[in-house]
């Protein structure tokens, strides 16, 4: 009988209903990465995990199959990811394990694994469920559990690395997640007077769904920003890895033309390169090329998208669902991000000005149909069959993107729900429903969902 669900075992990290994903495999899991930690002469990993009320236990049977594997585990109990990050860099041999259910529904977790700095995913998270069948899993002494406080520290480093110039007031929404532990009194220690919402992390989720990236989830945090005379309000996810941000006048940043804005300010120090993820607008790469910049379509996937920063290189990468990282920082900390665009703005940095100097287009935001099946081979099937009599190319990249003169459409399996997602980006619209007549001949019989435009 096997030991945990293949299904659980996605493209970036192990993720699933509670349903699968139980103590019981959370604890093999720990004594399987400590098991590749051993191996490769790693003995410290850090250990965090988020609000949900199904992570306590997931943390507990983690860190009894890690110490029973021989690891020193440095345990930051109830933590956001971009602590967990800062620990596992500074604390724990470059290594650490967060317990996280990100933006999925409250039903679900997951576990987020790096290892020796590098994210555990793809093939390598397949052959630790195959060690973990294999039971190729040694009992070694040695192994201990100590815990930390590792914001302090953070918050020193932060510091060091950002400054905001003037005091900005800003309206923080953590959607009871947990980054609602330490935002508010990190951003009133960089200057910021903070007005909370949803703050107080609860595993429940009361208020609304914590995705920053959903249009719904900020109209709360819209009407606080304006009411308040704030300049600007932001937004977290369930862990702290993605950004939400609100204009002062009330508009809402999608995540690819919140990139376009990073890059104005990275670029307009250093040339350089910036990633983007295959959902986002043409626009970055023809924004990105008017600073004097180079760009480059990836895969979605947080992990993707750091390994590729430091291959590349590249000064900065974005995705649309709101994940971003910068050259020197290197991970997806949204907490960090978001210093960094306050610290543009206390600069002068006016964000709805630069808004409207970005070029502009129609857009759908992400579409998505729920599958019963395997995303991945509908997708290819899909590749195999298709017709896109207008298109000018077709990149194989992730999914489908196909190219049009005139916008994009995009056909892709996601690697965390089982759900097709699409996404149709056009100059004007008559090419927008064009496009969208060729995507839904190709998804056929899908029915293609309804939708606005930004």
């Amino acid at each position: 009988m096997s030991r945990v669900p293949a299904a659980i075992f996605k493209a970036y990290d192990v993720r699933g209903p509670v349903s699968l994903l139980t103590p019981e495999v959370a604890y093999w899991v720990g004594r399987a990465v400590g098991a590749q930690a051993i191996a490769r002469n790693i003995r410290s990993i850090a250990l965090a995990g988020d609000g949900r009320l199904s992570t306590p236990e997931l943390m507990a049977a983690m860190q009894r199959g890690l110490v029973e594997a021989g690891v020193l585990v440095c345990n930051l109990g109830m933590a956001c990811t971009p602590l967990l990050y800062f620990a596992a860099k500074y604390h724990a041999d470059a290594s650490g394990i967060m317990i996280t259910g990100s933006h999925n529904p409250p039903e679900y977790n997951g576990i987020k694994l790096v290892l020796g700095g590098e994210t555990i995913d793809g093939s390598a998270l397949q052959a630790l469920r195959e060690q973990i069948e294999a039971d190729q899993l040694p009992v070694l002494a040695g192994g201990a559990a100590s815990e930390m406080d590792a914001y302090p520290a953070y918050l020193a480093v932060l510091k060091q690395d950002v400054q905001i110039n003037q005091p900005l007031k800003i309206v923080i929404d953590c959607g009871n997640g947990a980054p609602g532990a330490i935002a508010p009194q990190l951003f009133r220690a960089l200057g910021c007077k903070v007005i909370e919402l949803y703050c107080e992390v609860d595993g429940h989720f009361p208020n609304h769904h914590p995705d920053p990236q959903v249009v719904d989830n900020l109209r709360e945090l819209r009407a606080s920003v304006l009411e308040q005379g704030a300049d600007l309000g932001i937004a977290f996810d369930g862990d702290g890895d993605r950004l939400g941000v609100v204009t002062r006048t009330g508009q809402m940043i999608p995540g690819d033309r919140l990139l376009m804005i990073f890059a104005s300010v990275v670029l307009a120090q250093n040339s350089g390169h910036v990633l983007y993820d295959v959902k986002s607008s043409r626009s970055v790469a023809q924004w990105v090329q008017q600073l004097g910049g180079t760009s480059e379509a990836i895969p979605t996937g947080h992990s993707h998208m750091k390994r590729k920063l430091k291959q590349s290189k590249a000064l900065l990468a974005g995705e649309l669902s709101g994940h971003f990282a910068f050259a020197g920082w290197d991970v997806d900390d949204a907490l960090y991000a978001a210093a960094r665009l306050l610290a543009a703005v206390s600069a002068g940095l006016d964000l709805d000005a630069e808004l409207v100097r970005l070029p502009q287009c129609l857009a759908t935001h992400e579409l998505q149909i729920p599958l019963s099946g395997a995303g991945h081979i509908l997708v290819k099937d899909i590749a195999a069959k298709a017709q896109f009599p207008s298109a000018t190319a077709i990149s194989f990249v992730d999914g489908l993107r196909i190219e049009y003169a005139d916008g994009f459409g995009l056909i892709r399996a996601s690697n965390t729900t089982p759900v097709l997602t699409l996404r149709i980006e056009a100059d004007e619209a008559q090419a927008l429903r064009r496009i969208e007549q060729e995507l839904a001949a190709a998804i056929a019989p899908l029915p293609f969902p309804t939708y606005t435009v930004e």
